[in-house]
């Protein structure tokens, strides 16, 4: 792999693979400010209550934390401000119609650096009542012991 075509993870949602099903993830790119990008490069942000909504001229990220940078001297940004999300209009449009349909939702599932840039992996998602997750989890209990019992078997 070529010198800085790898990715490099700052801030993963493991919460949301528990509260949501995943149908279709996107790629988009963030709109920050300069102090904020040296946070992130400092993996400060937080995305447990983040997500996204679509609004008339794109679609724009709420409840991402990213922690002020402490050596910042120029001005003080908020850390919850909204973030409007980098897209193509086709990408957006098609978004948009997704996740005005009832019961759906766009969650930020991970924000990294690629090549250089910061992106967020959006995700459209069908939130999960509390009966869904626990069946979930039993569904992996059981489907971990299988594994162990295969393997101790051999």
């Amino acid at each position: 792999m070529r010198k800085g075509t790898e990715k490099i993870s700052v801030a993963v949602n493991r919460k949301a693979f528990h509260d949501y099903e995943i149908l279709e993830t996107f790629e988009a790119g963030l709109c920050l400010k300069g102090a904020e990008v040296k946070s992130l490069r400092n993996s400060q942000a937080n995305l447990t209550s983040a997500f996204a909504r679509p609004e008339d001229d794109g679609i724009y990220l709420y409840g991402m934390q990213i922690q002020p940078y402490e050596f910042n001297t120029i001005s003080k940004i908020d850390p919850l401000r909204t973030r409007k999300l980098l897209l193509n209009k086709s990408e957006i449009k098609k978004i948009a119609a997704k996740a005005r349909q009832k019961g759906f939702s766009l969650i930020p599932l991970e924000v990294y650096f690629k090549k250089g840039w910061a992106k967020i992996s959006l995700a459209i998602a069908k939130g999960r009542k509390t009966f869904d997750k626990k069946e979930k989890i039993k569904e992996r209990d059981m489907e971990r012991d299988t594994r162990r019992d295969l393997k101790n078997r051999d």
